[in-house]
């Protein structure tokens, strides 16, 4: 009997499965998951045997996070995944074939902080790589948010995010020096909230 699906994948983000289904992080060796929280979208890459690296700004989730590994790393999983913040991660130039980024940028405080971040994990990723990011956006719900100041916005779900727009994230793909390898697609959850999926290669 085939292997079950969350037995090879664990609790993935569906989009980042639609893109190693598509084959397109196949040439992946290097992974790293900026803001992995316990590690949902690394089980698959941890399974397989690859290099895989995380920082998050929670103690716990990082325990959790090399308690998964140790098998893998032994002594030096502590190097692979580390207490850091996004914008200041503690790994040298152009490291990553990978960098994810799932839910983490629209909890910037304003826009230099999301700048800060972004930059951060751009410069980690290998000139060829893969930028993988999920954020909160304003696309199909723009009448519905509200502006509370610093990019931040109240959605219709009564939190406060910072959005991006879908210019926003083309003018951002041009100063980065990126392409987007995928068409920017958002996902509206019943009008309370709307989640954009944004890949760039460098």
């Amino acid at each position: 009997m085939p292997e079950d699906l969350k037995g090879i994948y664990g609790n993935i983000d569906i989009y980042l499965f639609d893109q190693l289904l598509k084959g397109n992080y196949s040439g992946c060796q290097s992974i790293l998951d900026a803001g992995c929280g316990t590690g949902r979208n690394l089980f698959y890459f941890l399974r397989a045997g690859l290099d895989v690296y995380g920082v998050d700004a929670d103690p716990e989730a990082i325990a959790y996070c090399r308690k998964l590994a140790v098998h893998q790393y032994g002594s030096a999983v502590d190097e692979h995944f580390r207490v850091a913040a996004v914008e200041e991660l503690p790994f040298g130039d152009e490291n990553f074939d990978l960098v994810i980024s799932s839910a983490v940028l629209h909890f910037a405080k304003n826009l230099e902080h999301f700048e800060s971040m972004l930059s951060s994990m751009w410069r980690a990723l290998r000139p060829g790589g893969y930028f993988f990011c999920r954020l909160a956006s304003d696309i199909g719900i723009e009448s519905l948010v509200k502006f509370t100041g610093n990019g931040r916005y109240q959605l219709p779900d009564q939190s406060e995010r910072f959005l991006v727009n879908h210019e926003m994230l083309i003018h951002l793909t041009k100063k980065l020096g990126g392409t987007l390898y995928e068409p920017i697609k958002t996902t509206n959850v019943q009008n309370l909230r709307c989640m954009t999926t944004w890949c760039l290669k460098k």
